[in-house]
């Protein structure tokens, strides 16, 4: 296993779409979405454990989630655990790991993922990340990896690619579109040189800090002012206060949009972001007439079809005549809604805060 090799996973979200299962205090990265018997972090910190050294991984986190990672992960030290006083998107959560990893090791080559991703096909994801660590120490680029996209899905961002290939397979990145329209979205599958925004990215340690010095120079400076720090007892304490004057801002847009020296690998492992209910029910195993129920053990269905049910194994539940529909209790709450209406749970989500305090949230 190489030891310049270094996962960075990100888990400082709130998934608010997968409200009320997902809290603020215990959201869906430390829960067993799926029923699998693991949580997704714990199978993403698992999949690593093949990529890399388990000293080697590092999970950025809020600082409301670390005893929860410690929890969930066992195996990390206290200081793999790198904490955000704030919420500030992407790129100062990539900053912060990356500046620390350049300052143990400046010849690491360093893979970011998300925590909460599914991903079918380990070997085949396991192929693709050390082929990009590979290319991304050769060539000192920035490697994210695309995937050959199965439908117009307008909840994914797009990457377009160019005939300009390194290594055989990395094609330099012409450019990055958010959400399209669904309209939009049919082009670009038509197109052919179109491939969905996976979030997962890949490069040396070198080429990332050059790439904040270029693209996002003020956060350069803020993460370099800490190198004095990093892996200190001070590190905590010092980051903490620096991290306040980080502006909001995702690594796609800060730098990813902007750089030259950018290659996307075309990938298929059976990858899905989680992001909402109806990736889990797409996922879910289903009966004859559509309903996914997990766990099943105490619901009963009556004429009912498609639908998308998760309620807690003990309590006993019995739908009659309910059709394309998301039924999801947990913690106190209760959310019935239609299934083409599940982008509303956001709003659903503030509304509630606003009502009745962040007890429910």
């Amino acid at each position: 296993m190489n030891k310049n090799y270094y996962a960075i996973i990100m888990a400082g979200g709130i998934g608010s779409r997968f409200w009320p299962i997902s809290r603020a205090s215990h959201p869906k990265q430390f829960i067993d979405i799926l029923g699998t018997g693991k949580t997704l972090i714990q199978n993403t910190y698992n999949r690593f454990l093949k990529i890399c050294p388990k000293e080697n991984i590092y999970v950025v986190t809020n600082e409301n989630y670390a005893q929860l990672v410690k929890k969930q992960l066992p195996d990390m030290a206290d200081d793999q655990i790198l904490t955000e006083p704030v919420m500030r998107n992407t790129a100062p959560c990539v900053a912060y790991g990356c500046f620390k990893i350049e300052s143990i090791n400046p010849d690491a080559a360093i893979v970011v993922a998300p925590s909460d991703h599914l991903i079918l096909d380990e070997a085949a994801f396991v192929t693709a990340i050390e082929k990009s660590l590979q290319t991304a120490t050769d060539k000192q680029c920035l490697v994210t990896l695309g995937i050959k996209p199965s439908r117009p899905d307008t909840g994914y961002g797009y990457i377009q690619y160019t005939d300009q290939v390194i290594n055989d397979d990395f094609h330099k990145v012409k450019t990055f579109t958010e959400k399209p329209t669904v309209d939009i979205a049919k082009t670009f599958i038509q197109s052919g040189d179109f491939l969905w925004n996976a979030g997962i990215f890949v490069w040396s340690a070198k080429a990332i800090v050059n790439a904040f010095n270029n693209y996002l120079p003020e956060m350069h400076e803020i993460f370099a002012e800490a190198r004095s720090v990093y892996n200190t007892d001070e590190e905590k304490a010092f980051v903490h206060k620096i991290y306040q004057r980080c502006i909001n801002i995702s690594i796609d847009y800060g730098i990813m949009e902007k750089a030259s020296n950018v290659y996307v690998l075309p990938s298929e492992f059976g990858w899905s972001d989680l992001g909402t209910w109806a990736s889990i029910y797409q996922l879910a195993d289903k009966d004859y007439v559509g309903n996914a129920v997990i766990p099943s053990d105490k619901v009963i269905m009556y004429d009912s079809s498609n639908c998308m049910v998760n309620v807690p194994g003990e309590k006993l539940v019995i739908l009659q005549g309910l059709h394309d529909f998301i039924v999801v209790e947990s913690n106190n709450s209760l959310l019935i809604c239609p299934r083409d209406q599940e982008q509303n749970i956001k709003q659903v989500v503030t509304d509630v805060k606003n009502k009745f305090g962040a007890k429910y949230i």
